[in-house]
Formats: structure tokens, sequence, C-alpha cells
């Protein structure tokens, strides 16, 4: 029997379902979950700390080239699926997920040089294998190697409503109507951006999960893997 894939991205738009069921699967199969996004909102977090401009595409990109931040798995037993280190030792894994964070972060990421910086370090953690990876660009930019491939997708409002129902569950005061319009602009970034737009890879799978729950979409995977491994 082959061996189960060592890389396994899993792209698609914002709140479209990749953390969770990329989590749960990093989960049953033992393997590191990382979610890509992390590697832009960590040079958001800290570019916003250190008041570096983030309308300076230069002074961002300078930045981030001179900020190491490494994805590792969790150093700590508190519900983070990873842990986020920036200069080797400063652990910043809860701090990347501040509305400050999140209302800037599309516009760090559409930066084409920062997409190149970050990629090649993104490509690093992938390649250490035994990884399930997600975010917008993992298996058409970031490992087009990846031995397994999936694209979920889901209506803006369904994506809208799952970010709403997360943010309640963690305390934030966002209404649904905010949470709507900064999907839309989000997906009009991704889409739109010179360097690596939103796009399906030709040998991912397509998995719509706007009237799925993760643990249909999981199943489906695994039986996917399963096919793969015959």
């Amino acid at each position: 029997m082959p061996p189960l894939p060592s890389i396994i991205a899993i792209d698609g738009p914002v709140a479209s379902g990749k953390s969770s069921i990329g989590r749960r699967l990093a989960e049953r199969l033992g393997y590191l979950f990382f979610d890509t996004g992390l590697m832009y909102r960590a040079v958001t977090y800290l570019a916003l700390r250190d008041h570096v401009p983030l309308d300076d595409d230069e002074a961002v990109a300078l930045y981030a080239l001179r900020t190491h931040v490494d994805i590792r798995p969790p150093t700590v037993d508190d519900g983070r699926d990873c842990t986020v280190l920036a200069e080797g030792d400063e652990d910043i894994t809860w701090e990347l997920r501040s509305k400050e964070v999140e209302d800037n972060v599309s516009r760090v990421a559409a930066i084409p040089e920062v997409r190149r910086i970050l990629t090649s370090r993104m490509r690093q953690v992938g390649l250490r294998g035994r990884i399930v990876m997600v975010g917008r660009d993992v298996g058409s930019v970031i490992v087009p190697e990846a031995d397994f491939k999936i694209f979920l997708t889901a209506s803006v409002e369904a994506r809208a409503r799952r970010r709403f129902e997360e943010t309640q569950a963690r305390g934030e005061n966002r209404s649904y109507e905010e949470i709507l319009a900064n999907l839309r602009e989000r997906d009009r970034i991704d889409s739109s951006r010179q360097t690596a737009p939103l796009r399906r890879a030709p040998d991912a799978y397509l998995l719509d999960t706007t009237v799925l729950d993760i643990a249909g979409v999981v199943a489906t995977i695994e039986r996917l893997i399963a096919d793969y491994t015959k």
C-alpha cells in the first residue's frame, strides 16, 4: 500500500472551512497543522507593533525580510494548533487573532514582495513533511509539489456566518454585517492581486462546503486519501 501523503494542501477563500477541516484532519493523521495565513498575520502584527507604515509597500517588505517567523508544533497545552515564534523564541501565537490584525492582514498579504519572502519561508516549513497546510495559495504556489490537494469553497454568506459564530464564541463584539463586508473586500483583494491571485490548482479536488458540516467534509477527504493510498 502506498504511504499516506506527506504534504496535504488545503486551499480556498477565507472562512471556507480550511482551518477547521485541516485541524481535524491533522489530528486524525497525527500531522502538524499549519495555517499559512499565520505567517502573514505574524508580519502584520509585528509591523503594527513596531509602527511600520502598512501603506508603504517597500517598508513592509523590508521589515518582512528582516523579521524571522517560524511555525512549530505546540509548545504549550493551551488549545493552540501550533506555536508561532518571532526571532527564534518570542511566542506570539495568541496575538495574531486581534481585530487590528484581521483588518490589515489582506493589505500586507497583497504586497508582491512580502508574498515572495513569506512563500519561501512557508515552503521551508511544508517541506519538513507530515503536515496539513491550509491557505489560499498552498497547492498552487507555496508547495505545488504537494502529494494531495483540496480546494474548498462556500458562499460568502455561509463563510461570514461561520466567522461570526467563531468570533461570538471567543467573546468578540463583531456584527455579522461587518464580517460579511470584510470577507467581500478580502475576496476582492485575493482574487485581483497581481501576484498569486486566488485560484484552484489544476490537480486539486474541489469541495463545496456551503451545506456540509466539518465531519462530512473530513469524511469525504479521508475517502479521497484512502483512494490515493490504494
